[in-house]
């Protein structure tokens, strides 16, 4: 008997359903990254009124960032590219400058903002602050113990720590325009 017909097809009634199950699979396994935003240890919460301090202007190292994320550093126009060696400079003092920080322990940088700016200028602001503090303690790290900061044990970095503590003053933001 001679076949007439060949039948070449293949069931594909279940493959949709297959595909279903592994869409869901997918979906429900897969985690999505969301962004966290900068991290900031905040003071605890008091409802206590703060006590003043009297702070010297020499050790205050003021940053501002206006509405146009234009900087404004103690008082003059700086670009974002100079403000890491300004403020190292600054914590450091090498030279003993009368304008610039006491010592490394006593020096304040305060950051305010506009709620005009964006914010990818405060995080390249905000990220150039912390990579001087960084900097700075890596160069303590290699001059005192001829090793990494990141390598060294935990009391040593409370010692580095305590020689160039991190002091990063966040104001309030002024709103759109007014400074």
């Amino acid at each position: 008997m001679a076949r007439d017909k060949l039948n070449n097809e293949i069931n594909a009634g279940s493959m949709a359903d297959i595909a279903f199950l592994l869409l869901i699979f997918f979906l429900v396994t897969t985690t999505i990254d969301v962004d966290k935003g900068v991290l900031v240890k905040l003071p605890p919460w008091s409802e206590d009124e703060p006590e003043t301090l009297t702070l010297n202007k020499r050790n205050v190292f003021s940053v501002l960032v206006n509405a146009d994320n234009a900087l404004l550093v103690r008082g003059e126009p700086t670009d974002v590219g100079d403000l890491r060696e300004r403020a190292k400079d600054f914590i450091r003092n090498p030279q003993n400058k009368s304008d610039l920080a006491e010592r490394p322990d006593k020096a304040i940088i305060s950051l305010r903002n506009d709620r005009g700016t964006k914010y990818s200028t405060y995080l390249e602001v905000y990220n150039e602050l912390k990579a001087a503090y960084r900097e700075l303690r890596e160069d303590e790290s290699q001059k005192k113990y001829n090793k990494s900061y990141e390598f060294l044990p935990r009391d040593r970095k409370k010692e580095i720590n305590a020689i160039i503590p991190l002091v990063l003053s966040e104001a309030e933001p002024t709103n759109f325009g007014e400074e």
